[in-house]
């Protein structure tokens, strides 16, 4: 193998010839092998944008020279294409504040500008990594925006898998919208409900998760770019910021702004934190609705069995013919890596020391790996599973009309203590509630049909003659 000789103020190494980064870059991954992860090609991408904004708003400032700006601009558009991933070699595990990760982009930009230029790679003296590309920057503020930046570009994504999920969900609930079925607190028998009912609730319930991880990434378009070290902004133009967020707007299609205080934006990981905990909300809701899934699945002979889960593989190594809620067990595990993300994040946030929290490279791997992850993991189980679930329901039926909370329609009737003891004989006699109410004379045939229609016992209504249910008024 061939190499080239670089030089920093610790002394001379020897980098790889065809390499394109440089000799910061090559440090930071002797120093940190840690992990062998690295940050994802997104977030490599959205740095490339900042360098690209940066080297356009200096050159519009008349700070950078065209030759050099039109080098940096193309090696930022060849960053942005893919096109040198495997260059990018620092671990997620590495310098607190993203100043390894920071360098090892201005040393591929501006070795690769340097060959655009037709010069030798390493020979800054063409384009230097922290003179030029670097210019107007800090790792300070550039790896937060990167960082900001990076998670509202990805988010629509995640956002679309939820919201076809919640339709899915939705879909369900019309279809199940007339199949009547015990309602269950405590995991005992409770008032009756709808299949359908059910599904809705779970698809409110996600609808609002995604409008809360919405609201919690307004702030994040307010960037710190411009702050450099320390949120001053030390040696940048004064109309640099207006002029790099106006570049960075138009290269990312968002609405980005500039913070009112670039300190704090660098102090403070809140934005992060707050976002991390929607994402784990999220988890958390999703985690009950696979959960109720595989228990409303359980059997089929032993369990609920109310529904029934498309059989996706073989569930035993061992058990003939065992089919397992896989898909539900896959998703569930998903959300736990989401609620362990968020608890390094919040750690992560406490961190922060005066000027700078440092710990920015482990919040953005496990916000950006939450992103991921959920959307592929949601997006499988609609497909998956939710959208080819069916339901059982004569079992849906039979578990109704055993409920004891059917007896709870009677309270109005007949009084509370009546219907306990309707209740407690059914138990004693393994009859059915509307057995027990038949036999004893409570509610005549066409009474009782009245009382457990699909349509009217999930309504509430207000009785105005108990001695006459016939007369009532549904709110």
């Amino acid at each position: 193998m061939k190499f080239r000789v670089e030089e920093d103020y610790l002394g001379k190494r020897k980098i790889p010839h065809a390499a394109l980064y440089g000799i910061q870059s090559d440090r930071a991954r002797e120093n940190f092998k840690i992990s062998g992860m690295r940050l994802p090609p997104l977030f490599i991408t959205t740095y490339a944008y900042i360098k690209k904004a940066a080297a356009q708003a200096n050159t519009e400032l008349m700070l950078l020279d065209p030759k050099r700006a039109s080098a940096i601009i193309h090696a930022c558009d060849e960053i942005i294409e893919g096109r040198h991933d495997k260059e990018f070699i620092v671990d997620i595990f590495q310098a607190g504040a993203g100043t390894s990760q920071n360098m090892n982009i201005n040393e591929v930009i501006s070795n690769r500008a340097i060959e655009i230029l037709r010069g030798r790679k390493g020979d800054y003296s063409l384009i230097h990594p922290n003179d030029h590309v670097n210019m107007s920057q800090s790792s300070n503020d550039t790896f937060p925006t990167a960082m900001r930046v990076s998670i509202m570009l990805s988010q629509p994504a995640l956002l679309t898998e939820i919201k076809k999920l919640v339709g899915s969900l939705r879909k369900d609930g019309r279809r199940f919208r007339k199949v009547l079925k015990s309602a269950r607190t405590h995991l005992q028998d409770a008032v009756p409900v709808t299949l359908g009912m059910e599904f809705d609730a779970y698809a409110a319930a996600l609808s609002s998760a995604a409008e809360k991880i919405e609201r919690a990434s307004k702030d994040l378009s307010k960037l710190p770019i411009g702050g450099t070290a320390v949120g001053t902004g030390l040696n940048t133009h004064r109309d640099y910021r207006r002029v790099v967020i106006k570049h960075l707007s138009k290269l990312t299609g968002l609405k980005l702004s500039s913070g009112r205080n670039l300190m704090e934006l660098m102090q403070s990981t809140a934005d992060f934190s707050l976002y991390s905990s929607a994402l784990r909300n999220c988890a958390i809701e999703l985690i009950k609705v696979s959960n109720d899934i595989r228990l409303l699945a359980s059997g089929p002979n032993t369990g609920l069995a109310e529904i029934k889960l498309p059989p996706v593989q073989p569930g035993s190594s061992i058990m003939p013919g065992k089919m397992n809620p896989v898909i539900c067990e896959a998703l569930a595990m998903v959300c736990f890596q989401v609620v362990g993300n968020d608890g390094a994040v919040l750690l992560a946030s406490q961190a922060g020391q005066l000027e700078l929290n440092v710990m920015t490279p482990v919040i953005i791997h496990n916000i950006l790996s939450s992103i991921e992850i959920m959307r592929n993991g949601i997006a499988m189980f609609r497909k998956r599973c939710v959208d080819e679930i069916h339901v059982n329901e004569e079992r849906c039926r039979k578990y109704f009309e055993r409920s004891f909370g059917l007896a709870t329609v009677l309270n109005p009737r007949i009084g509370y203590a009546k219907a306990s003891e309707i209740v407690q004989e059914s138990l004693r006699k393994g009859e059915s509630i509307i057995d027990v109410m038949r036999r004893k004379g409570y509610m005549k045939k066409d009474e009782i049909e009245a009382f457990l229609s699909p349509r009217d016992i999930m309504r509430p209504y207000v009785i105005r003659n108990l001695k006459d249910p016939k007369r009532r008024t549904r709110k």
